[in-house]
């Protein structure tokens, strides 16, 4: 279900553009009025997704998932109904707001509920072949519509999308304890959302007026000193909107990076790719989907494999820096198509390699930006994932445009001959971007596995170690945790231990005041018993890898031990 909510948001936006000249021609919109369908759910999704991550954190994962399925819900339904242009714009709008808050809560989820090495690999992987192929599917998904049934239902289709989710989650995810904040940081709130605005708008106008137009460097000035002024609210105040420790770990800050620039030449594929099929192959809105799924295959390929198989034993930063590389070979590959290209011939290739390094690349850096931030961050540190794609993708939309536009107008030749002159021109420099990404990352991201680094740098508090810890054990492999009661609150001084298959005990720990714990242990199978006094003890299964930091946080029941 967690994936399903994922889906949903990412293909929204290149649904909606499959719909688009249907919509238009039927509501009577002109071509200026027609961009404002797509920025207004980039604005307000770019601009409340740290806001979305942050109140998923205060008001529990599980009630914030809930909430954004049925807002986003609602929000599609009265899309598909409107009657005119400002409706379908507000209605767009309003799916950002909750599209900001359900996607939030849904990485955080995935960053809390799969906390070991392989089983995590496995999920993130899952999740990122859905949220690399979600712009593709999309595209499959609203030509079959558009084609076959009505426009409308590129939006009625997120109230089945949802409907669905909200059964899975309200049935089989588990009530997540609230982390408690004593305020919310309203300074960097307004910050926030005034400085992402300013970027996201910026780049957005960029796409229509031209770069030479003085509003869309005022807003991106704006923005970005906005943004300048965030950062030093955040150092200072006691409960920041986004705790610097989250982005300023190398890894982390390394695969923020990673998907920002991914996302860049993601959308200038799907967007830019569909137009020359369409416009100069010929081919209808529901084969140019069709024609995509080599692609949305080969992400789904590599990243439920690659880093499942291979993250554990060489950390993240080989993986990023070849996934990158690989699907900078293939943009590269169609920056060479011309009207006499084929499909089969010139196209299937590249898209097959844009596919592979995506998965590879998106899956580990998604994995990895959010391992080993505390409970209290997971929503805020999964807002921040989003807000890099969203952002991505504004700046690659815009960024590609242009210079789409721009070569375009400098080609002398037929209009077919030029148009493609100006999509090559863009798939070359977003390869360019891909390579340029794939170096600064590489001298970014720190060499090996993120063993217990990841951790050091995101606890605080008093938990720096934990008492009574085996220090036989190798110091790279870790379990840490936070021991809590059925009503949320920590539990002090509980006794953890690990047992292996043969019984030994491999580990031991007695937590702190505030319930957080660490354990040092060999790799393997175990079993992870913990108790507290008064409280019934518990007991669940844990598989930790060589080298990696494992997360499990435990709930105690309230009954009484003996009753």
């Amino acid at each position: 279900m967690i994936g399903i909510a994922q889906l949903m948001v990412i293909l929204d936006n290149s649904i909606v553009n499959i719909a688009l000249p249907s919509a238009q021609a039927d509501l009577g919109f002109d071509d200026a009025q027609r961009q404002w369908i797509i920025t207004a759910y980039a604005l307000a999704f770019g601009s409340l997704l740290l806001l979305g991550g942050r109140l998923s954190d205060l008001l529990g994962r599980k009630r914030a998932f809930l909430t954004g399925l049925v807002g986003f819900a609602v929000a599609s339904i009265l899309g598909g109904l409107a009657p005119g242009f400002e409706l379908l714009v507000a209605a767009r709008a309003l799916q950002g707001v909750f599209g900001a808050l359900l996607a939030a809560a849904a990485l955080s989820l995935l960053t809390t509920t799969f906390t070991s090495g392989r089983e995590r690999a496995r999920a993130f992987g899952v999740f990122a072949a859905l949220a690399g192929s979600g712009a593709a599917i999309g595209l499959l998904l609203g030509g079959a519509l558009t084609q076959y049934v009505d426009w409308r239902w590129c939006m009625y289709v997120n109230a089945v999308f949802a409907a669905v989710a909200f059964l899975g989650a309200s049935l089989l995810l588990p009530a997540q304890p609230v982390e408690h904040r004593s305020h919310l940081d309203v300074v960097g709130i307004l910050l926030a959302l005034a400085g992402l605005f300013g970027v996201v708008y910026g780049f957005a106008s960029a796409e229509t007026d031209g770069w030479a137009s003085p509003l869309v460097y005022g807003f991106l000035a704006a923005g970005v000193a906005l943004l300048v002024a965030f950062v030093l609210v955040q150092r200072r105040v006691t409960a920041p909107l986004l705790p610097l420790r989250v982005v300023t770990d190398r890894f982390r800050g390394g695969s923020f990076l990673t998907i920002l620039v991914l996302t860049t030449g993601m959308f200038g594929v799907t967007l830019f790719l569909a137009y020359v099929l369409q416009q100069v192959f010929g081919f209808s809105p529901l084969v140019t989907g069709v024609a995509f799924l080599p692609m949305v295959g080969g992400i789904v390929l590599a990243a439920n494999t690659v880093p499942a198989t291979l993250l554990p034993r060489t950390g993240p930063k080989p993986l990023v820096v070849a996934g990158m590389l690989v699907g900078a070979g293939g943009l590269f590959g169609i920056s060479f198509l011309t009207p006499a290209s084929g499909y089969a011939s010139d196209i299937l290739g590249p898209l097959l390699m844009i596919g592979l390094g995506m998965g590879t690349a998106m899956s580990t850096s998604i994995n990895t930006a959010t391992l080993g931030v505390e409970p209290g961050d997971a929503g805020v540190a999964s807002a921040t994932v989003n807000t890099m794609q969203q952002v991505g993708g504004s700046v690659g939309t815009a960024l590609l445009s242009s210079i789409a536009g721009t070569a375009t107008a400098s080609f002398v030749g037929p209009p077919i001959a030029a148009a493609m002159f100006g999509y090559t021109t863009a798939f070359a420099v977003a390869a360019g971007l891909f390579v340029v990404g794939a170096v600064v990352v590489g001298f970014l991201i720190p060499a090996g596995r993120t063993s217990g680094r990841t951790l050091e740098t995101s606890r605080t508090g008093p938990a720096a170690e934990p008492t009574n810890e085996s220090t036989t054990e190798p110091a790279g492999t870790r379990l840490a945790g936070t021991v809590r009661d059925a009503a949320g609150a920590p539990v002090a001084d509980a006794t953890l231990t690990l047992v292996d298959t043969t019984g030994r005990q491999t580990g031991h720990a007695v937590g702190d005041g505030a319930g957080a714990y660490v354990v040092r242990a060999t790799p393997g199978d175990h079993l992870l018993v913990a108790g507290a006094g008064g409280l019934a003890p518990n007991a669940q299964r844990i598989v930790l890898v060589d080298g990696l930091t494992a997360r499990a946080d435990v709930v105690l029941d309230l009954v009484p031990v003996g009753t």
